[in-house]
């Protein structure tokens, strides 16, 4: 449970550094995130597993295009890919319209965890607002949000799009 934030309970002396709260934070919720997948029996997940879970999740893509939407080379994306297919997360099949080319999609394990992972995100933003308020809540996103503007080009709306 999220405990509720009394206003003024900052502790006295100096402020809390924001970026060490945000840091806590959301090293707080990658554990939680990961308990619960591994109470699914996803317990083998990797760091990236989850960006290209949401990658994926509407329609197989090929490696390089993985690999571009990822900001990594070719050869990177295809080691994620073997690995994760290794796990059982993904699976390659023939490319209808290219017959060079293989695409990359989610398997059924691998829809699973994005639908445990899904769960939980939701999960937990309903938890904070039963203990801060759904107008806590709010401002958190607006301000994050905010923050976001000096992030490279196309950065926050392309990860804003693994979430849709």
């Amino acid at each position: 449970m999220i405990p509720p934030a009394q206003p003024g309970s900052e502790p006295p002396g100096p402020r809390s550094d924001l970026g060490i709260l945000l840091l806590v934070a959301y090293q707080a919720f990658v554990r939680g995130l990961h308990e619960e997948m591994a109470s699914h029996g996803y317990d083998d997940l990797g760091s990236s597993d989850g960006v290209v879970f949401r990658l994926l999740h509407a329609e197989p893509r090929t490696v390089s295009d993985l690999a571009g939407r990822l900001g990594i080379s070719k050869q990177g994306a295809a080691q994620i890919v073997e690995d994760m297919e290794r796990r059982g997360y993904l699976v390659r099949r023939p490319d209808p319209n290219d017959g060079r080319a293989r695409l990359v999609g989610l398997s059924e394990r691998g829809a699973g965890a994005l639908g445990v992972a899904r769960e939980f995100h939701s999960g937990y933003e309903q938890r904070l607002v039963a203990g801060q308020g759904q107008d806590a809540v709010d401002t958190v996103r607006s301000v994050l949000r905010s923050m976001t503007e000096d992030a490279p080009e196309g950065l926050y709306r392309e990860l804003r799009s693994l979430y849709l």
